[in-house]
């Protein structure tokens, strides 16, 4: 990993090569910049992880996060391109996507077509192949690590923002909290140990959202949000859509929120589903 000295000019911050030109996310341990390489002029997205906020649990994260998207390419993967370190921080250049994120899209559209709802689940089932397959479990799916690029008729989903994701080998279990509480799988609301089945209830979560405009559960604290969780004897699905909604897809939803991770359906079953093929 390269190191870089960073240094401002005009209202643009210069690093590595990349000019850092606003900012399109920042949480206290990241900030993500829309940017622009110097020589090329080709736009990028640069993620700056600062280092220096990292427990012992978050940088094995960056670890993984580094090594699974330095080893693939494939349109529903987010795309590394470059990593330097900079002073206290490491620098990620992706990919830039020119159409947002998931969450946008849903704010501004609403709820979505089925069949529009069955090609955005075909993509995510595709990029999670890539995830099981180097044994990765995301542990933060949501509407706004999912990005979009293409044009509006025939949008591409990307798998992004790898922060918070870790290996965990077959048959091994993790138990560290991670994720957004409402897309977050019970078993990691109670603490319990987990395996890739809790990403498999994040794409149930965002499933739901997408056909009905708003997420299945709700809580004002994780406590509550569980308990809404386990009261649930039937998914809530929107009375405007109860009569054009097919009942695969119902059936799917169902079984990717299940709370038991045993009988959630598995990615292969996902892919498989009726609704999915």
């Amino acid at each position: 990993m390269e190191a870089a000295t960073p240094r401002e000019i005009t209202d643009c911050l210069i690093v590595g090569g990349y000019t850092l030109k606003s900012k399109l996310g920042e949480s206290c341990l990241s900030t993500v910049w829309r940017a622009e390489k110097r020589v090329t002029r080709e736009e990028v997205a640069v993620k700056q992880v600062y280092l220096s906020k990292l427990n012992k649990h978050l940088k094995k994260c960056l670890d993984c996060e580094l090594s699974f998207l330095s080893s693939v390419i494939h349109p529903n993967i987010i795309r590394l391109f470059d990593v330097f370190q900079a002073q206290s921080c490491v620098f990620l250049v992706m990919e830039f996507c020119d159409r947002g994120n998931l969450a946008s899209y849903i704010q501004q559209h609403g709820k979505v077509q089925e069949q529009i709802a069955k090609r955005f689940m075909r993509q995510l089932g595709a990029g999670l192949e890539i995830l099981q397959s180097h044994h990765i479990v995301h542990g933060d799916l949501k509407p706004e690590n999912i990005l979009l690029s293409g044009l509006e008729g025939d949008l591409v989903l990307k798998i992004a923002d790898f922060g918070l994701s870790r290996s965990v080998p077959p048959g091994k279990y993790a138990k560290i909290v991670c994720g957004s509480p409402i897309y977050m799988a019970p078993e990691v609301l109670q603490f319990q140990n987990y395996n890739e089945k809790i990403d498999m209830w994040s794409v149930g979560v965002i499933l739901f959202e997408l056909i009905n405009g708003f997420p299945p559960f709700h809580g004002r604290t994780n406590v509550q949000l569980l308990q809404n969780i386990k009261s649930c004897t039937s998914l809530p699905f929107s009375k405007l859509v109860l009569p054009w909604l097919h009942p695969e897809c119902a059936d799917i939803c169902a079984r990717l929120l299940s709370i038991n991770p045993v009988q959630r359906l598995s990615l292969d079953e996902f892919c498989q589903h009726s609704f999915v093929r």
